[in-house]
């Protein structure tokens, strides 16, 4: 792989480089989608600021729960650390990393925050914006993570062999399973499933319920194809399994009682017609 290119004399990460490219093709896609819905492309921008804090936030926070067994323990033997050494090991070791899920559901939030707030934009519209750009940056994401070599897979004969890869050594000489651009295809087609139901007027509303259908299952399903153990388990699951688990099921119960909800009004409805006709 390559963890790092030299640009103009400097080296920069791979992953830092498909990560800013999806957020420049997102929030272009992002503000032309507005625009075509007759709304200011500039309120856009502004959410999309606050949706990458979000994002940013959330990704910290969850991947250092993910660390909480390491973190306990370093609380416990705190007096063998200088006051740097340990806050360096705290912040940069076990909070310096990002999960996906954290950053989408800090993005959420945010969004929650923003258009509750401000009035400029339509929450129903940033959430379907939301559900469209996702899996797309997802997709550029895991370009990087395949290019960094992060969130690899298991020991395959179907693959690829890293070799001097200093970040991350112990993909080295392993021939390993390419997770990371399986699922990169699997969410460019999220991508345009969710893109077309948009533009065909599908769904308004709940294209981000969509999405929760989809990528969990997508997703819990590439965990059994993944070789980095540090991510930490639950009752035989992965954190994002879990995490899966519960978004697909979150779909589900708002389905039922969003159908309840329609059933009950088109009831209310009749109702009044035949009060009026026999009055």
């Amino acid at each position: 792989m390559y963890p790092i290119v030299e640009i103009f004399g400097k080296e920069i990460g791979t992953y830092g480089i498909c990560t800013l490219v999806g957020i420049f093709v997102c929030a272009f896609l992002s503000c032309y989608l507005v625009k075509k819905k007759g709304l200011y492309y500039e309120d856009m921008i502004i959410t999309i600021v606050y949706i990458l804090i979000g994002m940013f936030i959330g990704g910290h926070i969850l991947y250092g729960i993910t660390n909480i067994p390491h973190i306990i323990t370093l609380f416990q033997n705190i007096e063998k650390y200088t006051w740097w050494n340990f806050l360096k090991l705290l912040v940069v070791g076990y909070f310096g990393g990002m999960v996906f899920y954290g950053g989408l559901l800090g993005g959420i939030a945010a969004m929650a925050i923003v258009c509750k707030k401000g009035k400029n934009l339509p929450a129903n519209v940033v959430f379907d914006i939301y559900a469209i750009d996702i899996p797309l940056f997802h997709a550029f994401g895991r370009v990087g993570c395949f290019l960094g070599g992060c969130c690899y897979g298991i020991e395959s004969k179907f693959g690829f062999t890293v070799h001097n890869n200093q970040l991350n050594p112990a993909i080295n000489d392993v021939n390993r399973f390419p997770v990371q651009l399986v699922e990169s295809a699997c969410n460019l087609i999220i991508f345009l499933v969710i893109f077309m139901l948009y533009k065909k007027g599908k769904f308004q509303n709940r294209l981000l319920i969509v999405y929760f259908y989809i990528y969990p299952v997508v997703r819990f399903t590439l965990e059994f194809f993944r070789g980095d153990e540090i991510r930490g388990f639950l009752f035989g699951l992965s954190t994002s399994q879990i995490i899966s688990i519960l978004l697909f099921t979150f779909a589900v119960i708002f389905t039922i009682v969003d159908l309840n909800k329609k059933r009950s009004k088109g009831t209310d409805s009749n109702t009044g017609e035949i009060a009026e006709t026999a009055t």
